[in-house]
């Protein structure tokens, strides 16, 4: 625990702030092992204790943090045209430990209610210079411009020394599923809020766009977990609508169900941490085929309805390890890691995806608490979604689309290539240059590659 200090607060508290992960359940795992329970934000604020109040509140069940995040990105060359945006998102969370709160016995151990709301704005910069397939701001995206959307609002309820953990209520399934620690550390939304092909399937959209659903997480010892969640498949382009809180939507008759197990082990004396995870998606819901008409043809030349497939499935892996070690957190040393997902091609644009990535602190040049990554992302476009796109180019028609939106060209794959240094300003401040190397903007070779700078800053109030 941490120090007290000896002079009180003007709310009469002794105790500074407690840092989330040591309060929150699932932040003792966080999403480094099992899901990322509690708020994204980090544990610490620009502001300190906000005078006391957060020691006041903290007292009392209520863990509150505000953060703003903005991207300011250009294409310097390459890409439809050059373009710059700023998208970004002002965001709260509330963390309620329901115990202290009602006062209540001890059945009410590590029971929590979680709720997070974001303020979206901004423009997309990749959709301004041709990219319909990708996005190079991680912070947009499923949900457009809105006042407020909700990402999560859950119970979450934790048994035997939290070996067991239930979490019931509204929630990305990416919060949980095929999550690591290092994936937001980088600008492309292919990989933050869940990778690339399964957060663009209905069944398993990524963060911030919520499902209805249950998760179960059983960990017997710290270096073993079992996970496994049921979601409500929504069938329209946003989850919940723009805003997220229209949970009553129609046609919500369908499931997805998701497992993962998840392998933590420690190496040598300087315990180098690795994270293994493998995982299933299964929805299901029936979807429209990316090719085949009701007799197996091309229905972009016939002209007959489009086959209907039943169920969608999506499977991933995802590894990485520590290298050599700069100090005791999970991420404080050199960090080599990679993720592989696969979908159901005949209904998914994109089809496979891969990523290479390796993260340092700034421990070599005496500033550890900075943080500089390299990655290499590639995805390939689906083999029915190609034969689709080349037959109706042979005829002069437009181009299809699909869940990754309508190209300009026909597609094959994209490669992105990216690195970024962060610079450690204050508790709760940072800056983030960013570089991306886009290479077959799209999928398609119509415009020429294209290469993103951008600077992000974060402030956690």
């Amino acid at each position: 625990m941490p120090p007290t200090v000896s002079n009180p607060t003007p709310f009469g508290e002794t105790q500074p702030t407690i840092p989330l992960y040591e309060e929150i359940p699932g932040f003792l795992q966080a999403s480094y092992g099992p899901p990322s329970f509690g708020p994204p934000y980090g544990t610490t604020h620009m502001l300190g204790d906000w005078g006391g109040v957060q020691p006041w509140l903290q007292k009392r069940g209520l863990y509150l943090a505000l953060d703003d995040y903005e991207d300011i990105a250009g294409n310097v060359s390459g890409g439809k045209r050059r373009a710059y945006s700023d998208a970004g998102q002002l965001g709260s969370t509330l963390d309620a430990d329901l115990q202290k709160l009602m006062n209540a016995g001890s059945w009410s151990d590590d029971f929590w209610m979680h709720l997070l709301v974001v303020n979206g704005h901004g423009t997309n910069l990749s959709r301004l210079y041709g990219d319909n397939a990708n996005q190079v701001q991680q912070i947009y995206g499923s949900r457009g411009n809105v006042v407020t959307h909700l990402v999560w609002a859950y119970f979450e309820k934790a048994w035997l020394h939290r070996k067991i953990d239930l979490a019931v209520g509204w929630f990305p399934s990416g919060t949980f599923f095929q999550n690591s620690p290092w994936v937001c550390n980088f600008m492309n939304v292919w990989l933050c809020g869940g990778e690339s092909p399964t957060k663009f399937l209905p069944g398993s959209r990524g963060w911030p766009s919520g499902n209805i659903g249950g998760v179960l997480r059983v960990m017997p010892i710290r270096q073993f977990y079992l996970l496994g969640g049921l979601f409500a498949v929504s069938p329209h382009s946003y989850n919940g609508g723009i805003s997220g809180w229209a949970w009553a939507q129609d046609n919500l008759g369908k499931l997805s169900t998701q497992v993962e197990a998840g392998w933590i082990p420690s190496f040598g004396r300087d315990h180098l941490i690795g994270h293994y995870k493998v995982g299933v998606m299964y929805d299901n819901s029936r979807y429209s085929d990316l090719y085949q008409d009701i007799n197996g043809n091309s229905w972009v030349l016939s002209g007959l309805p489009v086959r209907r497939q039943s169920g969608q499935t999506s499977v991933w892996a995802l590894a990485d390890q520590m290298l050599i070690r700069h100090g005791t957190g999970e991420l404080n040393g050199l960090v080599l890691g990679g993720y592989f997902g696969w979908g159901s091609g005949q209904t998914s644009q994109i089809s496979q995806s891969f990523t290479a990535i390796l993260m340092d602190t700034g421990a070599w040049w005496k500033r550890p608490l900075d943080s500089v990554g390299i990655a290499f992302l590639w995805s390939k476009f689906s083999r029915s979604a190609i034969l689709s796109q080349e037959a109706a180019a042979a005829s002069g028609l437009a181009l299809p689309g699909g869940n990754y939106g309508t190209p300009y060209g026909i597609q094959g794959h994209e490669a992105i290539y990216e690195a970024y240094y962060g610079f450690h300003i204050v508790d709760g401040f940072t800056i983030k240059p960013d570089f991306q190397y886009v290479n077959h903007v799209g999928g398609t070779t119509v415009f020429r590659d294209a290469v993103v700078l951008s600077t992000a800053i974060n402030v956690a109030f």
